[in-house]
């Protein structure tokens, strides 16, 4: 089945060769060639496995892999790629949240393999439906619900959503909202807060009890004290 896979490589010619291989196999790729592009564009957007080299400038891949799992809550799958075949490099790759490790040299097929297999375990196992509360948002039709009656949003409030349900209950600061929505291009000061207004008086307004909370001086939460939080 096709994917949407990201590929975090520095390397020209190794990430144009993964790129052409992947591609004429019918995947769509995007690239990024350093890890601070890579992060960004792993936080904005939704891919199926990421490919992601150890050794990137800017930032390195175990701590773009940290900041995506620990700073962002993806739980997008990760195959890490790396000239290191120590014991100690694959358990930190292990350790920062990848779930699979090659070695540089590689076969081109092998790595389409093991990429396979992480996309399709995913896909079986997880569901692509965030329900928090009687809020429901699914993601692959962008369709919003609470309470059975379908909520309309702007891509800006989907994304917010998207961030707020998948960290549900937990907070999410100011600055790791405005990297998943804008990335480095970050807007003036009001802005997230003009947006969040817009996605209250669409999520919460119409309904009996808010589920959209603000933590003063830190960011905002998503969660339904009274009822089971669950994201995919």
């Amino acid at each position: 089945m096709p994917m949407h896979i990201l590929v975090i490589e520095d390397n020209a010619d190794i990430a144009a060769n993964v790129g052409d291989y992947l591609s004429d196999r019918g995947h769509v790729v995007d690239f990024a060639p350093d890890g601070v592009s890579g992060l960004n564009l792993a936080m904005r957007e939704n891919f199926d496995v990421i490919v992601l080299d150890l050794t990137l400038p800017g930032l390195d891949g175990l701590e773009v892999c940290r900041r995506l799992r620990q700073e962002a809550h993806k739980s997008t799958p990760i195959l890490m790629l790396t000239a290191r075949d120590t014991l100690e490099q694959k358990l930190a790759g292990f350790e920062s949240g990848a779930q699979d490790y090659m070695v540089k040299p590689f076969a081109l097929q092998e790595l389409e393999a093991r990429i396979n297999v992480l996309g399709t375990r995913t896909r079986g196992n997880t569901s692509r439906l965030l329900q928090v509360g009687d809020l429901q948002f699914q993601l692959d039709t962008l369709t919003v619900a609470r309470g059975g009656k379908s909520i309309t949003l702007n891509p800006i409030g989907l994304k917010l959503l998207q961030c707020l349900m998948e960290a549900s209950p937990a907070v999410v600061t100011r600055k790791e909202m405005e990297m998943r929505v804008w990335g480095e291009e970050l807007p003036d000061s009001d802005s997230l807060r003009v947006h969040i207004h817009g996605l209250r008086a669409a999520i919460d307004k119409p309904f009996g009890h808010p589920l959209i909370h603000t933590r003063h001086g830190i960011g905002y939460s998503l969660s339904d004290p009274d009822a089971v939080s669950a994201s995919a």
